[in-house]
């Protein structure tokens, strides 16, 4: 077990400090009203696009042009390009784009190290997820929305229209927090139980034992369009310990009696940027929309940032 293995989740038995804010309600109507600006300013940003549906790569019977392709015994003549065929003489079909509600998958990390500390991920990652969900239900598209560990453990059917806001509200709230990290057995599950692809959107603190790639390429090899949001604590960056302290791993209770020295800090911030640079260059070489969710910003300005990332309204 590495260095940074050894310290991600586990500097000390806080996990329960924040048990008190768990049920503080995180969806008041300061919040809701936030949603409401947020989603005029997504279609203040996208202005000029169809707010009810989104183009998606299928072709079929739409209105617009799409491609051409040979034609076959037993096609609809209806569609033959005769432009072509009078001036090339070859029989060639005209496709088109069809237009289909844009399916949003949200998979939100509810893995025990998303409650380390004071709780601050988990509670982070569900204001996002509330607020991502809010502005795509706004815009007529069809949001389903899962929580997983090791596995999928919770799932909200597919809905649409902004109304259903509050049961995505209702949903997130009985999130709790439990398991191992494993994102890739967990979105296995999840792309075989969801045959129709969409954008699917990551919300993580990426600590994977066995790797924060596999679970993304899971997605990408599947043809669902991922979009990572990382949800990041400074407190994890820059622990506050020094001398002889007992770590403990909060998702599987592995203790390591460790002697914390500034050398031994300083290894451990160096491994940590070295892994948030990991991430971010995997993301960007294989241009996957990335956004780093630091949980001391507010939640209204990192839906901002989402947006001038793009990639997440297309």
């Amino acid at each position: 077990m590495g260095l940074l293995e050894s310290l991600r989740n586990s500097f000390s038995r806080r996990s329960d400090a924040g048990g008190s804010r768990a049920n503080e309600d995180l969806f008041d109507d300061d919040f809701q009203r936030k949603l409401d600006y947020l989603a005029i300013v997504s279609r203040r940003v996208f202005a000029g696009r169809m707010r009810a549906e989104r183009r998606t790569k299928k072709t079929g019977s739409g209105v617009e042009f799409a491609d051409h392709r040979e034609y076959q015994p037993g096609d609809d003549f209806r569609y033959l390009d005769w432009n072509v065929y009078q001036r090339f003489d070859k029989l060639l079909l005209r496709l088109f784009e069809e237009e289909e509600d844009l399916a949003i998958y949200f998979i939100v990390d509810a893995s025990g190290s998303m409650a380390f500390g004071t709780g601050d991920k988990l509670r982070y990652a569900k204001r996002i997820c509330a607020a991502l969900a809010y502005v795509g239900l706004a815009n007529l598209d069809r949001v389903c929305i899962v929580s997983t560990s090791d596995r999928v453990m919770m799932r909200m059917a597919e809905t649409r229209g902004k109304a259903r806001i509050f049961k995505v509200f209702r949903f997130l709230r009985e999130l709790e927090s439990a398991g191992t990290t494993d994102l890739g057995d967990a979105l296995k599950t999840f792309v075989a139980q969801h045959k129709r692809r969409g954008l699917a959107v990551l919300i993580s603190d990426l600590y994977d034992p066995q790797g924060f790639e596999r679970g993304i390429n899971v997605l990408r090899y599947n043809k669902f369009d991922p979009f990572v949001v990382h949800v990041v604590d400074k407190a994890e960056e820059k622990p506050k310990l020094f001398g002889d302290v007992l770590l403990y791993d909060c998702e599987t209770g592995d203790e390591r009696e460790v002697t914390v020295t500034p050398k031994v800090l300083s290894r451990f911030r160096e491994e940590y940027e070295k892994y948030i640079h990991d991430i971010d260059r995997f993301c960007a070489t294989r241009q996957v929309p990335y956004v780093r969710a630091d949980v001391s910003v507010p939640f209204d300005e990192l839906i901002l940032r989402v947006f001038r990332r793009g990639g997440f309204l297309r």
